[in-house]
């Protein structure tokens, strides 16, 4: 099964032996000798074949860019102590790394006679985890950027330099949210140190360069270019991922990877592989996004991010007809939260936020990225898409003190074209009890969704409540038919319903098709 990797250390080198390559070898050569003397008595001698006049001065070579680079990119070590617990397993003895023994003694306890017994020796004793990194120096002072799951959990943390100098490495600050750790060492003197680029810049297509650790072999080059950009891994909220085909593995997480000017324009973070090694997809963190974040850990060792109040929901082709948009685009809200930003300046449920201080807002991480990295007390424009038309307003944002960050609510199901297939009531004290639904909600009982519909494909429930359809408020089944049957009158493809389950507010756009 294919799977997204973390690049952290861990992994087996396997090598064709000796024994089985001789042969193949021998045999190959000899099938060659066989079909190439008779060619060769025959013909006259022939000058040595050599590449094209020219071809040297075409391809690049990336010798100098790694010897300018190379100095600032470390190896991370880290140590962690490994209580053996009372269960009665023997651990595994500490043979040195790479040896067979390790792996003929970890096979006996796995699957051999030794394998499930409890109780039948003394507990294992407490030991070393081990695990390896990269990283690359941002400061002669000594700060180093990694990736925050290769020091996690760390007792100790050993930088080495290219030169083979092992410094121990304070951790300044950490930011899960985006994989990165800042670390500080002393080496009595001013480190070589790379910058930041503007990933930005970057184009698809262009030359990329990786320099890591991969499997703790020590520092490694590898060549390619900028496959994709934006890729989501469904790691996190910022997920805004460059795709690289340069050759990274295990051991080049918190690794750079370079430009052809030798400015840093992503760390490497993942890699998609269906057996643990390259195949050609890594996944770098953007030095657009990273930069804030490096900044405000080396200055206090923590994040602080921007906090606008609002829930929101990807803008579907369905929604944007709906609501009259030219093209599927922005942030639709489904919840303004209490005394926040949003609330403030103006910003409604249903709106759809379309531009952001200046940035346009095409998808609901655009949002999310730009609020969270705005600096709490700053005044920022949000754009919304209101009754047919912008809106602009101005919101004072404050600083995240909690999980409430603009966020992703959750998203539609699927959409295809049919019928509503919705059987209506009104909300009386009796489907109020039968469905525990408080006082406060108002609306429409979904009572009955066929299976084969539309508002089923979309995720429409029994027990749910329609708040709001067309942008209004509605209290009866009559009024729900009454807005559909306007929105087909103006020849909509398709109607918004504000639909609320158990307190959860979302919005759902109906085909109407067949309606």
């Amino acid at each position: 099964m294919s799977s997204i990797v973390p690049l952290q250390r861990g992994g087996t080198l396997r090598r064709l032996s000796r024994a089985a390559a001789a042969p193949a070898l021998g045999a190959a050569l000899a099938a060659a000798t066989m079909s190439v003397i008779p060619f060769a008595i025959a013909q006259p001698a022939q000058a040595p074949i050599t590449a094209p006049p020219g071809l040297a001065a075409v391809l690049p070579s990336f010798a100098d860019l790694s010897d300018r680079v190379s100095p600032a990119v470390v190896n991370v070590s880290t140590e962690r102590a490994v209580r053996g617990g009372g269960s009665g397993e023997m651990g595994l003895p500490q043979f040195p790394e790479g040896s067979p023994l390790n792996e003929l003694f970890r096979r006996y306890f796995e699957q051999g006679p030794g394998a499930g017994r409890q109780g039948r020796g003394p507990s294992a004793p407490d030991r070393k985890a081990r695990a390896a990194g990269s990283g690359f120096v941002v400061d002669p002072a000594g700060f180093i950027v990694t990736n925050n799951h290769v020091i996690d959990g760390a007792d100790e943390i050993t930088v080495t330099m290219q030169d083979g100098t092992e410094l121990k490495a304070k951790l300044i600050g950490r930011d899960p949210k985006t994989d990165l750790a800042v670390l500080k060492v002393d080496a009595g003197r001013p480190l070589p140190y790379v910058a930041m680029g503007d990933s930005n810049r970057a184009r698809v297509g262009d030359w990329v360069v990786a320099v890591g650790n991969p499997f703790g072999l020590g520092g490694t080059v590898t060549v390619g270019v900028l496959s994709a950009r934006g890729r989501d891994l469904q790691s996190g909220p910022f997920d805004d991922y460059l795709q690289i085909d340069a050759s990274i593995n295990r051991g080049n997480s918190g690794g750079p990877t370079f430009n052809l000017a030798g400015e840093v324009i992503g760390i490497n973070t993942a890699i998609y592989s269906p057996n643990g090694g390259s195949v050609g997809i890594g996944f770098a963190v953007p030095s657009n996004l990273a930069k804030p974040v490096i900044e405000q850990l080396k200055a206090t060792g923590k994040v602080e991010r921007g906090w606008l109040g609002v829930q929101i929901q990807p803008v579907t082709p369905d929604i944007a007809d709906s609501v009259s948009l030219d093209r599927p685009r922005g942030a639709l809200v489904t919840s303004v939260q209490g005394d926040s930003p949003a609330l403030k300046a103006g910003v409604r449920q249903g709106d759809v936020i379309v531009g952001f201080n200046n940035r346009a807002v095409d998808r609901v991480r655009d949002l999310t990225q730009a609020v969270a990295m705005t600096t709490a007390g700053s005044r920022s424009e949000v754009v919304v898409w209101r009754d047919g038309k912008e809106v602009r307003l101005t919101a004072n944002i404050a600083r995240l003190d909690a999980e409430k960050a603009a966020a992703n609510d959750d998203p539609a199901a699927d959409e295809q074209s049919g019928k509503l297939g919705l059987a209506l009531a009104p909300l009386d004290q009796e489907a109020r009890r039968e469905h525990r639904i408080p006082a406060s909600v108002r609306g429409v009982l979904v009572q009955k969704v066929e299976s084969d519909s539309a508002a089923a494909d979309k995720g429409i429930r029994a027990g749910d409540v329609i708040v709001k359809i067309g942008g209004r408020n509605v209290s009866n089944p009559d009024e729900v038919a009454e807005r559909v049957t306007a929105a087909q009158g103006e020849r909509r493809k398709s109607i918004l319903l504000l639909v609320n389950r158990q307190g959860t507010e979302r919005f759902v756009a109906l085909p109407l098709g067949q309606a």
